[in-house]
Parts: structure tokens; C-alpha cells; sequence
């Protein structure tokens, strides 16, 4: 798969019109650089365990918002509840470890949280028109459409950096500065550009509704990853969160079926 995507591929892509140009732009905003920036900003001030499971609705939230006709509110209440009741419980966990509401670092939690909300929405808003777009013009390849996304999300990003980013001297009095590097190519490649590939494909192929169901695996691994990460294995709470959660998303997925 990766061999049929390489540079000739991006620059002999056919150049997109203005329309495209501006759909890419509109669309890059809500599922990349804004995304990202909510995320990263809503991560940082959260922790990784919340919003991780935030973003990890949206398969559910594509499921109501993009659910075809035949399929009733009443099938989708099982999983509804399981993944609310996964999610409630792993914000309860980590609000009472942040001292709640009164305190500074509570009040900090919240406001993490809140940027993950709105990254969920961005993301999920992306993910609805991104569908309906591909839809209506299937003569586009999906790997021409993950490259004008990508090239849009870096003059955004660029933009970005230029509006309020560090400067050069800065990033380079960082420590382990190529080690950044190295992820921020690596993940650009794989998180983006590639796997931008693999979901216009699907997106192509499958409702909206099914296809948001494919991003249960990024919740799965950004868990583990977290724990990983804080050399620690999940507490009791954290497992039944996460138990809660999984079955709630299969849930969703059987009623869709």
C-alpha cells in the first residue's frame, strides 16, 4: 500500500480548483491544524487518559449524526449508555486525583476538558462533511485529496507558527530538538498523511455512520499509549472505564449492523 503512494504520486497529482482548494482549506482546519491545537492545548492542561476517551466518542457521534434511516435512536441506547457510563467514570477518576472543582488544578482540569469537547467537535464536524464531499465526487482519488489536505494543513500550520509560534532561536535552544523532529515526520507521515489515505478510501466506500466506527482503535492505542507513557498500569476505576467504553462503541456497532 505505502509503495503506491510515494513523491511521484504527489507531484504528478492532478492540481486542485478553486473550490477544491477551498473545500481542502476549510476541511484541513476542522480535522488537522485545529484539531490538533484544541487537543494538544486540552492534553495539556487534562492529561491524556479524558481526552482520549472525549475523542473516543466520535465514532458514536458520526454514528447518530450520519446513521442511515432505517436505523432507530432506540437500537443505539445499549451503547449510548455503556460509553457514557465509561466516560463519566474516567472523568470522575481523574477529577477527584486533580482535587476537584474548587481548586486551581481542578479548575485547569475543566478547562482541558472543555478544549477536548471542542477538538471532538471539530474533528467530528470534519469527519461528516469529509465523507459527503468524497461522496459527491468520487472522480477524485483519494490519495490526490489526502495531499491537497495535507499541503492546506501546512499552510495553515505555517500561518500558524508565524501568528504565535516560538521563533527559530528558541526551538533550537531546545533540548532533544531532532528527537521532535523525528516524531513530528514520523507521525506526519503515518497519523496524516497516510492514514488521511486509508480514511478517504473508506470514507469512499462506507456511510459516514460505519466508517467512524474505525476510529475505536485510536482511543484503544492512545489509552495504552498514555499508560506507557506514565510507566503505571491503569487503576481498577481506569480499567471498568475503559472495559465500559469498548463495549459501549461494539454496542453501537451491532445496532448499526
Amino acid at each position: 500500500m505505502v509503495g503506491q503512494f510515494g513523491m511521484v504520486d504527489i507531484t504528478a497529482a492532478r492540481w486542485p480548483n478553486g473550490r477544491q482548494a477551498l473545500a481542502a482549506l476549510g476541511l484541513s482546519v476542522l480535522g488537522f491544524s485545529g484539531y490538533y491545537l484544541l487537543l494538544a492545548f486540552g492534553i495539556a492542561a487534562a492529561g491524556t487518559e479524558v481526552p482520549s476517551l472525549v475523542i473516543g466518542t466520535i465514532p458514536v457521534w458520526m454514528m447518530l449524526l450520519g446513521r442511515p434511516a432505517g436505523l432507530h435512536m432506540r437500537a443505539l441506547l445499549p451503547g449510548l449508555l455503556l460509553t457514557g457510563a465509561g466516560m463519566a467514570l474516567m472523568i470522575w477518576g481523574a477529577w477527584s486525583a486533580h482535587g476537584g472543582a474548587g481548586s486551581g488544578a481542578g479548575a485547569r482540569f475543566g478547562g482541558g476538558i472543555a478544549l477536548a469537547l471542542c477538538s471532538m467537535v471539530s474533528w467530528t464536524v470534519y469527519g461528516l462533511l469529509n465523507a459527503a464531499w468524497l461522496q459527491r465526487h468520487r472522480e477524485v482519488h483519494a490519495a490526490d485529496w489526502a495531499n491537497w489536505l495535507g499541503i492546506a494543513t501546512g499552510l495553515g500550520a505555517l500561518l500558524l507558527w508565524a501568528a504565535a509560534g516560538s521563533d527559530v532561536a528558541t526551538l533550537r535552544s531546545q533540548p532533544d530538538g531532532m528527537l521532535f523532529i523525528w516524531i513530528a515526520l514520523a507521525s506526519g507521515f503515518g497519523s496524516s498523511w497516510l492514514a488521511t489515505i486509508l480514511w478517504n478510501v473508506a470514507s469512499q466506500r462506507l456511510s459516514a455512520s460505519l466508517c467512524g466506527q474505525l476510529i475505536v482503535s485510536e482511543t484503544l492505542f492512545a489509552l495504552l499509549y498514555s499508560f506507557l507513557w506514565d510507566g503505571r498500569w491503569p487503576l481498577a476505576t481506569e480499567w471498568l472505564a475503559a472495559l465500559l467504553f469498548v463495549l459501549g462503541i461494539l454496542a453501537s456497532i451491532k445496532a448499526h449492523r
